[in-house]
C-alpha cells in the first residue's frame, strides 16, 4: 500500500490510525484498463486530485471547468460539463494517470495553499476567499484543519478538569477525537452496546442514507471505498465503529450506561451526573463541562391510538425493530409515510401476504435513479488508486450541496399559488410532480393520493428510484389516507368505519425531534429545569450553548438542522469546535464557568425565527418534524452553510458570564 498522507512535523496534527483512510494501491493496470476506468469516473474530483498529485496545469483549464448549474430535483451529471468537455477531461485524466503509474506511483506530498487554492476556485467556479477556509476545512488539507489548536498540558498543565460525552453516534465520536486531540481527559457514556447512535438503533429493513455518503462522513475520517452513494445501516455503523477504533477512543467509552439527569453544582462548578449503569443500580460522576451528543432522532414517537394496548398481534416502532420478527407471510400495516416507511415498505414487500399503509402526508420525491447502486467498478478502482481522489470527491458533493436547494425553498412575497412559495420553489414542484406523474400513468388513484398539497422542502424529501411507486401497485399492497380511529383486536379502525385486518403493526412516525434532551432532567443554576424552562419551545444560541445552563454544550441542538444543503454531519463538527474552542478557552484563561448571556441567546433566535420565515418549511401548515408544538420551525437552519460555519468556528467570550476559578 502506499501512503498518500504526508507526515506532519508538529506530532499534534497527526491523525495516527486514520491516516489509513488515505491510503491507495500501486497502478499495474493497463492503460485500456485505465481508460475503462476513466469511463465511470466523476470528472470534476478526478481533475481535482489529478491536478493536486502532478501539478499539471491543464487539468484545470477554464474549459474543463463544470459550470455547476442550480440544483434542481435533481442534480445534473459532471457539475453539468459539456460532452466536448468531458471528452477532453478524460484523455487528459488517462494521460495523467498513465504517467503517474509510470513513475512507479510515488506517495505524493500535499502542495502549497495557493495550489490547493487555485484547485478549489477551479471546481467551485472561483469562490470567494470567504469561503475557501471553510472548503479547506471539508477537504482536510494540507492538514486536519479542525482540530483543536491547543492543548490542555500547554494552557493549563496542574489543573483538573474532564468533560463527559453523552452519547457515541457519529457526533460523539465527533467530539470525542477532539477532545482526545487536545488532550482534555474525557468519557462517553453510551446507552447502546456499541457506538452508531442511530445507524445502531435502527436495524428496519432497507434502512440506508438519504444523503451522499461521501459527504455524510467526518471530515477527520474520509473514507474513500464506500461501497455505495447512499450506503446501508450496516455500513455506516461499521464506519463510526473503524474510527472508534483508528482513533484509540474505545477505551473512553462506557457502553450500556445511561445518564438520565444532569444537575449544576454552582458550589463546586461541575456537573453532577445520575448514571444508571447497565445492571440497573445507579451512580453519580461529576465533570467541568458537558457535551450532549444525544441527537434529534433518538426518541421513538408513538402515536396514542385507542385500543392499541389490546392489538392480538406484534406492533413495535420502526426504530426499534425486533431481531426475532419475521413478516414472511403476514398482513403487516405500516403507519406512515416518511423517511423510515419509504425505506421498509419496498423491502418487506415480497415477503408479506398483505401489505397496508397509512399515510397522513404524501411525501416529496426526488428523482434519484442509482439510489440503491453500487458504485461503479471504474469509480471504485479510482478510489482505491488516485491518492486523494476520495477527498476531491467528497468535496464536490459538499460544494454542490453548499447552497444546494436553499434558494427553491424561498418564500416569495409577491408569488401567489396554492401550494409552492415561490418562483423557484414551483420549478422544483413541477419537476418532481413530472417525475411523480411518469411513474403513476396507469394509476390515477395513486397518483392523486400520493400528490403532496404543501410546498417542496415543507418536510423532508426523500430520495425516489421508483421502488415507492411500484411496491404500492403490487395486488396486495393498499394505500390508505383515511385517520386512524381505534384499534379493534385484530384490526385497525379507519374512520370511515372500515377495519384492516393485520398481525404486524410497524410505527414508522418519526422522533420526538423537538423535545432535545428528553428524557434527561437537566436542572442549571438556581435550579432551573430545563425542560420546564423551555416548555416545549427548545431554544439555545448557536444551537448550542443555553443561558442558566453553564459549560453545557449541545451539537445537533436547536435550529441547526441543514435539511435542503448539507448533512447533519456538518452541522455536529461546527458545534464540536465551538464547544472545544469554549473549553480552550476556559483552561487558557482560569475560568471555572461560562454561562452565556441573555442577549445574545435572544438575538440569535429572533433573527433565526425570522428567517425560518422565510422558507416553506417556516409558512407552510403541514404536520412535520422540523416545526415545534407551537409551530415554531425549532429544527432548521435557514441561513447558508458558510454563515454556521463562520459563527461556530470560536467562542466568543463576550457573549458570557465569566466566573474565574478558585
Amino acid at each position: 500500500m502506499v501512503a498518500a498522507w504526508r507526515a506532519m512535523p508538529d506530532e499534534r496534527e497527526a491523525q495516527g490510525g486514520l491516516r489509513k483512510y488515505d491510503e491507495v494501491s500501486p497502478i499495474t493496470a493497463s492503460r485500456e484498463e485505465i481508460e475503462q476506468a476513466v469511463q465511470d469516473a466523476d470528472l470534476p474530483a478526478l481533475l481535482a486530485a489529478l491536478a493536486m498529485i502532478t501539478a499539471d496545469e491543464t487539468l484545470i483549464a477554464d474549459d474543463l471547468r463544470p459550470p455547476t448549474p442550480p440544483m434542481g430535483a435533481s442534480i445534473k451529471g459532471q457539475g453539468g460539463m459539456s460532452d466536448e468537455a468531458q471528452a477532453k477531461a478524460r484523455s487528459l485524466a488517462v494521460r495523467a494517470i498513465v504517467a503517474y503509474r509510470d513513475r512507479g506511483s510515488p506517495s505524493p506530498e500535499v502542495p502549497d495553499a495557493a495550489w490547493l487554492n487555485r484547485i478549489m476556485r477551479f471546481m467551485t467556479k472561483d469562490a470567494g476567499d470567504d469561503y475557501l477556509p471553510l472548503l479547506s476545512s471539508e477537504l482536510g488539507l494540507p492538514r486536519d484543519m479542525g482540530a483543536p489548536d491547543w492543548r490542555k498540558e500547554d494552557l493549563a498543565p496542574g489543573r483538573d478538569f474532564s468533560v463527559a460525552v453523552i452519547g457515541a453516534g457519529l457526533s460523539g465520536v465527533a467530539a470525542a477525537h477532539r477532545l482526545s486531540q487536545s488532550g482534555v481527559s474525557f468519557t462517553v457514556f453510551e446507552r447502546s452496546e456499541d457506538v452508531g447512535g442511530v445507524w445502531w438503533a435502527n436495524r428496519y429493513p432497507g434502512c440506508r442514507l438519504d444523503t451522499p455518503n461521501f459527504a455524510y462522513s467526518l471530515s477527520f475520517a474520509q473514507r474513500q471505498d464506500w461501497p455505495q452513494q447512499f450506503s446501508r445501516q450496516s455500513e455506516i455503523q461499521s464506519y463510526i465503529a473503524e474510527v472508534t477504533r483508528l482513533a484509540h477512543l474505545r477505551p473512553h467509552i462506557r457502553f450500556g450506561v445511561e445518564v438520565t439527569g444532569l444537575t449544576w453544582d454552582e458550589a463546586a462548578a461541575v456537573w453532577r451526573l445520575s448514571i444508571r449503569e447497565a445492571d440497573g443500580s445507579r451512580s453519580e460522576r461529576r465533570f467541568n463541562a458537558v457535551i450532549s451528543a444525544v441527537g434529534q432522532l433518538s426518541q421513538p414517537s408513538i402515536p396514542e391510538i385507542e385500543g392499541l394496548d389490546g392489538f392480538k398481534g406484534r406492533w413495535f416502532h420502526s426504530a426499534q425493530w425486533p431481531a426475532d420478527i419475521d413478516v414472511k407471510g403476514k398482513r403487516v400495516a405500516v403507519i406512515g409515510a416518511g423517511a423510515s416507511a419509504y425505506q421498509i415498505v419496498p423491502s418487506i414487500v415480497d415477503e408479506v401476504d398483505a401489505l397496508r399503509v397509512f399515510q397522513r402526508n404524501p411525501p416529496w420525491m426526488l428523482p434519484t435513479p442509482t439510489y440503491h447502486d453500487d458504485i461503479k467498478p471504474g469509480m471504485a478502482w479510482l478510489l482505491r488508486h488516485i491518492p486523494y481522489y476520495g477527498r476531491w470527491f467528497r468535496f464536490w458533493q459538499f460544494w454542490i450541496a453548499a447552497e444546494g436547494r436553499l434558494p427553491s425553498v424561498q418564500v416569495e412575497k409577491d408569488w401567489k399559488h396554492p401550494v409552492s412559495v415561490g418562483r423557484a420553489n414551483e420549478r422544483l414542484r413541477q419537476e418532481c410532480m413530472a417525475h411523480l406523474e411518469a411513474q403513476l400513468t396507469d394509476r390515477p388513484d395513486l397518483l392523486e393520493k400520493l400528490t403532496p398539497n404543501y410546498p417542496p422542502g415543507a418536510k423532508r424529501m426523500l430520495r425516489d428510484n421508483g421502488v415507492w411507486t411500484a411496491a404500492l401497485k403490487r395486488p396486495h399492497a393498499q394505500l390508505i389516507t383515511e385517520p386512524l380511529a381505534r384499534i379493534e383486536g385484530d384490526a385497525i379502525v379507519t374512520a370511515d368505519g372500515e377495519r384492516h385486518e393485520v398481525d404486524v403493526i410497524v410505527f414508522a412516525t418519526g422522533f420526538l425531534a423537538s423535545d432535545y434532551l428528553h428524557p434527561m432532567k437537566v436542572i442549571g443554576r438556581e435550579g432551573r429545569d430545563l425542560h420546564e424552562w423551555w416548555a416545549g419551545d427548545c431554544r439555545a444560541y448557536l444551537g448550542v450553548v443555553i443561558p442558566g445552563f453553564p459549560n453545557l454544550f449541545m451539537s445537533c441542538g436547536p435550529n441547526t438542522g441543514v435539511v435542503v444543503n448539507g448533512s447533519a454531519i456538518f452541522s455536529a463538527e461546527c458545534a464540536v469546535k465551538y464547544a472545544t474552542s469554549a473549553i480552550g478557552e476556559m483552561l487558557a484563561k482560569g475560568y471555572s464557568a461560562i454561562d452565556c448571556r441573555m442577549e445574545p441567546f435572544e438575538a440569535f433566535n429572533r433573527r433565526v425565527d425570522a428567517e425560518n420565515l422565510t422558507k416553506s418549511w417556516g409558512v407552510a401548515t403541514v404536520s412535520s418534524w422540523y416545526r415545534n408544538a407551537a409551530g415554531r420551525a425549532s429544527q432548521t437552519w435557514p441561513f447558508s452553510l458558510l454563515e454556521y460555519w463562520r459563527v461556530t468556528q470560536s467562542a466568543d467570550m463576550g457573549d458570557f458570564v465569566l466566573t474565574k476559578a478558585g
